[in-house]
C-alpha cells in the first residue's frame, strides 16, 4: 500500500511556551471554561491567601466583586517575595505570575500544607485573564505590576509608594478573558459566598469578607472560632439533633493533622463530608476510611462492654452507626496524594491509621465521659441495625432477575426492547391515564414507561425498611437495576436517562420533589452522574390556520403571537394544556417525548452540602426552617399554577 507523502517532520511539532499552553488548553488546568471554571479562577487566588493563613501569617482575607466584574482578593499575609528570582532574573512576583510550577508550594520551604493547583494557580489565572494587577505591601514599600495580552508584564515590578512599617500582604485584581470564558464572565455572589463560608469554617479564627460593589451595601463577613463544629451545627439546623453537644476531636502525627466534628440527628441518612487542605473530597479517601472504621469499632466495643449488646448478638455495621450522623473530617497533609485530577479522593495510605487513631482515642473518651449521650447513640444504632435486617428481606423483592419478571412487576413497567443502557431511557409518569398515552406514543425500542399512582413516600422522614415496604419505591428500585445501599452498583443502571414527567402544577411539582428526594437519598451517584432529567410538557397549544405551535411559558406564548400577522393573531386558537392525562398519544410524543422536539432539564448537583440542606429543609420534620426557606425563595419561584 502506498504511503501518504505529505510532509511531516520536527518542524510540525508545536511547542507551547510559557502561558500559551494554558490559553490553548484551559480545560487541563481549570476543568472547564463555563461558569464553574470562571469561579475556579477566584479559588486559585483565594487558595494562595488561605495557604498564608495555614502557615500562620494571615488573619484577614477580602474578596471583592468589582463593578466591571473583575475580582480583587486582598490579604494581610507576608506578601509575595519581591526580590529578584535567581533562576529567572525577574522579580519573584513576576516569576510566580508568568512561570508555570513556580511557587512556594514546591520543596516544602514555603508552606507545610497547601491547596490550590500546587503552585500553578497564579500563573493560570494570569494566562486566562485579559489583565491582572498585583500589589504587594512589604519592607515599608508598595510594589506594583500589571499583566496584559495573555499574561505578559507591561513593565517590571516597581515601587509606587510607601506603607506602614508593619504592613504586609498581597492584593490581586484580575479580569477574566471574555475570549476564553465565552459563556459568561459575570460572577455569581451566592456561589462565591457558599465556598467562602466553607473556607471560614475549615480555618477557625480566619476572617473572610465578601463584598459586591455591583450592589450597594452587599457584604458578608465570616469568622468561626468554633471552626468545623460550627459547620456541623449549621448543617443540622434544619434537622433535630439527638444530643446537644457537637463532638469535636483532633490530633496529629508525623506533621499530618486530623480534625473531626460530629453530631447525630433523628434522621435516617448520614452526611459525612471530608476535606484535605480545605479541598472537598466528595469520594472520601483514606482519612474518611480511617474515621469510619474507628467509629464502627468504638461504638461496638462500648455497646458490648456496657451490655447493650450481648456477646451472642451480631455486631453493629457501619451503616448502622452512621444513621443520622452529620460529620466533617478535615485533614491537613504536607504532601497529599489524590486519586484523579479533580482531587475527589485522598489516597495517602498512612492517613488511614492516623485518622483511625485520632478519632478512636477522642471518641472513646467522649462516650466514657458522657454516658447519657453514649446511650442515645448506641440505641439509635441498634434500631438502625434491626431496620437493616428488615430491609434486607424487602430488598430481595427489588432484585431484577429477568426481563419477563420485570415487565410484569406489579403489572406496571412497560420496558423498552433495547438492552443497551446507553440509548435506553425510562419515563416516570404521573398517573395511569398519562401513562397510557405515554406507552402509545413512545419509541418502543428505547423508551420505557413506568406510571406512578399518586405520591410516593417521603423518604426524608422514613427509614430504609419502611421505604422498601412501599410498592412504588420497590418498583422504581427494581426497574433501575442498580440496587441500593451497600449493594448499589452504578454500572448496572438500565437506563442512561431517567425522566420525571409530571404535570406543570403544584401536585406535579410535589411528586417531582418526592422523586428527587428518593433519588438523592438512595441513588445519589445516579444524580451526580447526570442521569436524571425533568420533562417539560407544554403549557399552551396555539393553532393558527394549519400551523400548530406548543409553548412552555406565558412569555413564549406572547412572543409567538407577536410573530403572527396581525389579522391571524386575533383568530389564533389558544388552548391551555390541563395535564398530561388529557393529552393524546400523538400530542405527548410530539411535544414532550420525541428526541427531536422535546426539551429536558437535567438535574445536577454542583454543591452536595447545599443540596443536602435543601432536601432536609423542604422535606424534613422541622417546620420553621422550611417556612424561612419558602419566604426567602418565593420571589424566584415565578408564577405558580395553583
Amino acid at each position: 500500500m502506498e504511503k501518504n507523502n505529505q510532509h511531516y517532520d520536527a518542524s510540525d511539532i508545536q511547542v507551547l511556551e510559557g502561558l500559551e499552553a494554558v490559553r490553548k488548553r484551559p480545560g487541563m488546568y481549570i476543568a472547564s471554561t463555563n461558569e464553574k471554571g470562571l469561579h475556579h479562577l477566584v479559588w486559585e487566588i483565594v487558595d494562595n491567601s488561605i495557604d498564608e493563613a495555614l502557615a500562620g501569617y494571615c488573619n484577614n482575607i477580602e474578596v471583592i466583586i468589582n463593578k466591571d466584574n473583575s475580582i480583587t482578593v486582598r490579604d494581610d499575609g507576608r506578601g509575595i517575595p519581591t526580590g529578584i528570582h535567581a533562576k529567572t532574573g525577574k522579580s519573584t512576583v513576576e516569576t510566580v505570575y508568568t512561570v508555570l510550577h513556580a511557587g512556594g508550594k514546591f520543596g516544602g520551604g514555603g508552606y507545610k500544607v497547601s491547596g490550590g493547583l500546587h503552585g500553578v494557580g497564579a500563573s493560570v489565572v494570569n494566562a486566562l485573564s485579559s489583565w491582572v494587577e498585583v500589589t504587594v505591601y512589604q519592607n515599608s514599600k508598595v510594589y506594583f505590576i500589571r499583566f496584559e495580552n495573555g499574561g505578559h508584564a507591561v513593565e517590571p515590578l516597581k515601587v509606587i509608594g510607601d506603607c506602614e512599617d508593619n504592613r504586609t500582604g498581597t492584593s490581586v485584581t484580575f479580569k477574566p478573558d471574555a475570549t476564553i470564558f465565552t459563556e459568561t464572565t459575570v460572577y455569581d455572589y451566592d456561589t462565591l459566598k457558599t465556598r467562602i463560608r466553607e473556607l471560614a469554617f475549615l480555618n477557625k479564627g480566619l476572617k473572610i469578607t465578601l463584598m459586591d460593589d455591583r450592589v450597594e451595601g452587599k457584604k458578608d463577613e465570616f469568622c468561626y472560632d468554633g471552626g468545623i463544629s460550627e459547620y456541623v451545627r449549621l448543617l443540622n439546623k434544619s434537622k433535630t439533633p439527638i444530643h446537644d453537644a457537637v463532638i469535636h476531636l483532633e490530633g496529629s502525627e508525623s506533621d499530618i493533622s486530623v480534625e473531626v466534628a460530629l453530631q447525630y440527628n433523628d434522621g435516617y441518612t448520614s452526611n459525612i463530608y471530608s476535606f484535605t487542605n480545605n479541598i472537598n473530597n466528595p469520594e472520601g479517601g483514606t482519612h474518611e476510611d480511617g474515621v469510619k472504621r474507628a467509629l464502627t469499632r468504638i461504638v461496638n466495643n462500648y455497646a458490648k462492654s456496657n451490655k447493650f449488646l450481648k456477646d451472642s448478638d451480631d455486631s453493629l455495621g457501619g451503616e448502622d452507626v452512621q444513621e443520622g450522623l452529620t460529620m466533617i473530617i478535615s485533614c491537613k497533609h504536607p504532601n497529599p496524594q489524590f486519586e484523579g485530577q479533580t482531587k475527589t479522593k485522598l489516597g495517602n495510605t498512612e492517613v488511614r491509621k492516623i485518622a483511625d487513631n485520632v478519632f478512636a482515642a477522642g471518641f472513646e473518651r467522649f462516650l466514657l465521659e458522657h454516658p447519657n449521650e453514649a446511650k442515645i447513640i448506641v440505641e439509635k444504632s441498634m434500631i438502625a441495625a434491626r431496620a437493616r435486617v428488615a430491609a434486607k428481606k424487602a430488598r430481595e423483592l427489588t432484585r431484577r432477575k429477568s426481563d419477563l419478571e420485570i415487565t410484569n412487576f406489579y403489572g406496571k413497567l412497560t420496558d423498552c426492547k433495547s438492552k443497551d443502557p446507553s440509548i435506553s431511557e425510562i419515563f416516570l409518569v404521573e398517573g395511569d391515564s398519562a401513562g397510557g398515552s405515554a406507552k402509545s406514543g413512545r419509541d418502543y425500542m428505547t423508551q420505557a414507561i413506568l406510571p406512578l399512582r399518586g405520591k410516593i413516600l417521603n423518604v426524608e422522614k422514613a427509614r430504609i425498611d419502611r421505604a422498601l415496604g412501599n410498592e412504588e419505591i420497590r418498583t422504581i428500585i427494581t426497574a433501575f437495576g442498580t440496587g441500593i445501599g451497600a449493594e448499589f452498583d452504578l454500572s448496572k443502571l438500565r437506563y442512561d436517562k431517567i425522566i420525571i414527567m409530571t404535570d406543570a402544577d403544584v401536585d406535579g411539582s410535589h411528586i417531582r420533589i418526592l422523586l428527587l428526594t428518593l433519588f438523592y437519598r438512595f441513588f445519589r451517584s445516579v444524580v451526580e452522574a447526570g442521569h436524571v432529567y425533568a420533562a417539560t410538557p407544554p403549557l399552551f397549544k396555539i393553532v393558527s390556520g394549519k400551523t400548530t405551535k406548543y409553548v412552555l411559558t406565558e412569555e413564549e406564548k406572547q412572543e409567538y403571537l407577536n410573530t403572527l400577522p396581525e389579522g391571524s393573531r386575533s383568530r389564533a386558537s389558544i388552548t391551555r394544556m390541563k395535564g398530561l392525562g388529557e393529552m393524546n398519544a400523538d400530542e405527548l410524543r410530539d411535544t414532550t417525548m420525541s428526541k427531536e422536539n422535546r426539551i429536558l432539564r437535567q438535574i445536577t448537583v454542583e454543591d452536595v452540602i447545599a443540596a443536602d440542606n435543601v432536601f432536609s429543609t423542604l422535606m424534613g420534620e422541622e417546620v420553621e426552617p422550611r417556612r424561612v426557606f419558602i419566604e426567602e425563595n418565593a420571589p424566584f419561584a415565578g408564577n405558580l399554577d395553583i
